[in-house]
């Protein structure tokens, strides 16, 4: 019995201990799940996630700025809304209320950056403020930025203050601020540049550390693109700057201006040597095997590229020759050839997901001398099997780029016998890249006309319906569903497929040809149903446009679409295709005319619809109805009267031009035509009776 109370009490005191234990692991994940709401990682878990790299220096615990009280984040909400619907009467009223709401939001700007519910509308006021505003947040946020950037919410808030302070910093170049006084006596004067100095010196030290944080990371690079003066919203940087998953806060119907920032901007020198100093202090300490494992490391390997990418375009190629640089640690080899660490190293980037990206940056922006001897040892007799590689064949297209005429004549050789393969598997962005090349570096593209023609050809030779699936996604009566239209945009191998018609079409001779009879020979039904869907729309859109089309081809496909008119001038994506018929119509214009009066037939429908509104206006419909004469003229003269005759105007009255302006184009042209035939012959007649007369005398 002893025995029996004795394991009793141990089974009740295991059983309190395991209460306990469930009571500390649930509240451990209350704190854990009510810091993870604030926006903040604990720093043990940072800490987990990436054992290799622990060496780095890390920041110390995060701080908490507060929170804002239930009023408080009402009336920020509220403000949030009205400016996303952006309903003010005017600029003036809008801008009275930012001052109201710049004013509540005193000395309560680091906790609005950090809320959820609130750091939209710090964004929206990055978004709208002028300069003077932008440069007070700015300083605001001057001490704690090594914090924000780390937090979850307020990191997009220091992206958006860094991409729209950066025009600042070119203007006060032009305008320095000497000189100038604030209005307010206990304001600090400082310029936006040693604003962003000291807001990078405030980072120094933890940079290692940052380009591996989810959050920090993307900041980072915006700061280092704002640096070295680089374009803010071109794709490719963007496509590095930003997640795909970032969410796009804005304001209904504003715009930001886009003064300096789709083109290089100017900085001063400062920046210069503070971008050198970044990228130095970035691998600074850290050897071979931590920059390679950063290079497979999805959040540092987007941040290693560009520091690459600037080392390599911001300092001159000669860089890769310093034993400092990022490009020398990552290959330190020379020379790099096959059973060497370096090769290793390239062998593995190839075929990895994220590593690839470092390696097209490499092969971008390498040496040219570095370049030729990878292509050589590497590439050179790789390129088939590399191009059949689903993610290799993104490699093989950046080397394709910088290739000599005569090595580009080589690859092409080995990328053809793999072109059947390339089609059937949807390959066709490396064919695509290797079309561009050979139309710039005068390669013969026969061959891969050939070899296309094979792959996607049928009973009749090339079918262009099998490159833009026309087939798939499409409902049984012909019309466009939700889920067909969902289907069509999401589908990549479609996009594609267009695009590489596309590039085939900008080609004279065999290529562009294999386009030009496919779509002539789709029929009416197939030709509706490339017009309507988003994507193959646009390579028959290129297709009507295109400098290598004939006029043949131009009346057969436009006829296709006779009695479809005013159904295509309704649609999302068929209206583009009525639109650049008008341009396709050179020399055709009775086909103009025809097309014009199946518009007028259906002009209640049009005027309904927006994208009807849009065909009416750009074929100059009201114009057409009045005044048919001047709307003939006004088309010879936007179509720059290229391929067809043009008549001697005849000197017509006012009453004259209002008798005939409801004549058709060809009726008009006709008796203009006859008219000048009459005179001539006239003068004919008068020049032979003089000869006559002068022979009898």
């Amino acid at each position: 019995m002893p025995k029996e109370n004795k394991k009793r009490g141990r089974r009740e005191e295991q059983k309190k201990r395991k209460r306990e234990h469930l009571d500390d692991e649930s509240a451990h994940k209350k704190r854990k799940k009510s810091v993870e709401q604030a926006g903040y990682t604990p720093l043990n878990e940072e800490a987990q996630q990436d054992e290799a790299f622990d060496g780095v220096t890390r920041p110390g615990e995060m701080p908490f700025y507060g929170m804002l009280d239930e009023e408080e984040q009402e009336y920020f909400k509220r403000a949030d809304e009205m400016l996303e619907l952006n309903q003010f009467n005017d600029p003036e009223e809008r801008s009275l209320f930012l001052d109201n709401v710049y004013r509540e939001a005193d000395g309560k700007e680091l906790k609005i950056a950090n809320s959820q519910s609130c750091s939209r509308l710090m964004e929206r006021l990055i978004l709208l403020s002028t300069p003077t505003q932008l440069k007070g947040l700015f300083q605001k946020f001057n001490g704690h930025f090594l914090y924000l950037v780390q937090h979850r919410f307020a990191s997009h808030c220091c992206e958006a203050l860094f991409i729209h302070t950066a025009p600042i910093v070119t203007r006060e170049i032009v305008a320095p601020m000497e000189g100038q006084t604030p209005s307010d006596p206990n304001e600090v004067v400082v310029s936006m540049e040693n604003l962003f100095l000291y807001a990078i010196n405030e980072l120094e030290g933890y940079l290692g550390y940052l380009m591996t944080d989810k959050f920090a990371s993307h900041a980072l690079r915006v700061l280092l693109v704002v640096l070295a003066g680089l374009p803010l919203t071109r794709s490719n940087t963007r496509s590095l700057l930003q997640s795909k998953k970032k969410e796009k806060v804005g304001v209904a119907g504003v715009e930001k201006s886009s003064e300096l920032s789709l083109e290089k901007r100017t900085v001063p020198e400062a920046f210069t040597n503070a971008l050198e100093k970044v990228i130095n202090d970035s691998v600074s300490g850290l050897d071979t095997t931590y920059l390679r494992a950063l290079a497979l490391h999805p959040t540092g390997n987007p941040t290693l590229q560009l520091l690459l990418q600037l080392e390599l375009s911001q300092f001159g190629k000669q860089r890769a020759k310093d034993e400092n640089s990022i490009i020398h640690r990552l290959l330190p080899d020379d020379p790099i050839v096959e059973g060497t660490e370096s090769a290793s190293f390239i062998n593995g980037l190839v075929y990895s997901p994220i590593g690839s990206r470092l390696l097209e940056t490499v092969i971008e922006f390498a040496p040219g001398k570095m370049f030729k001897a990878l292509y050589r040892e590497f590439f050179k007799e790789r390129m088939g099997s590399l191009a059949r590689n689903e993610i290799a064949g993104y490699v093989a297209a950046k080397i394709l780029e910088r290739l000599s005429k005569e090595d580009l004549e080589e690859a092409t050789l080995l990328i053809v016998e793999q072109m059947p393969g390339l089609v059937e598997r949807n390959r066709t962005a490396i064919i695509k890249t290797l079309i561009e090349r050979c139309a710039i570096r005068g390669v013969d593209t026969a061959p891969i006309a050939a070899q296309l023609e094979l792959g996607d050809g049928g009973a009749n030779g090339f079918e262009i319906s099998r490159l833009l699936k026309l087939g798939e996604a499409s409902s049984n009566d012909g019309r466009k569903s939700l889920s067909d239209t969902k289907a069509h945009q999401s589908n990549p191998d479609k996009a594609h497929g267009s695009l590489l018609a596309q590039a085939m079409l900008t080609v004279p001779g065999p290529l562009s040809n294999l386009i030009f009879e496919s779509f002539a020979r789709l029929g009416t039904p197939l030709s509706l149903n490339a017009a309507k869907d988003p994507t193959a729309s646009r390579a028959l859109q290129a297709a009507l446009t295109s400098p290598n089309a004939s006029i043949i081809f131009r009346r057969k496909i436009i006829q296709q679409f006779y009695g479809h008119i005013a159904e295509m001038a309704l649609d999302p994506s068929a209206s583009h295709v009525i639109d650049s018929i008008w341009d396709g119509t050179h020399g055709l214009a009775f086909i103009r005319e025809r097309i014009a009066e199946e518009l007028t037939e259906t002009e209640a429908s049009l005027r309904e619809s927006f994208v009807g509104r849009a065909v009416w206006r750009n074929w100059k419909m009201d114009l057409y109805k009045r005044r048919r004469g001047d709307w003939v003229k006004q088309s010879r003269t936007n179509a720059g009267n290229e391929g067809f005759q043009s008549f001697p105007e005849s000197n017509y009255g006012e009453m004259e031009r209002e008798k005939n302006r409801h004549l058709t184009a060809i009726e008009l042209a006709r008796q203009k035509h006859a008219a000048a035939k009459a005179k001539r012959e006239k003068e004919l007649g008068k020049g032979k009776g003089k000869g006559k007369a002068a022979m009898t005398e």
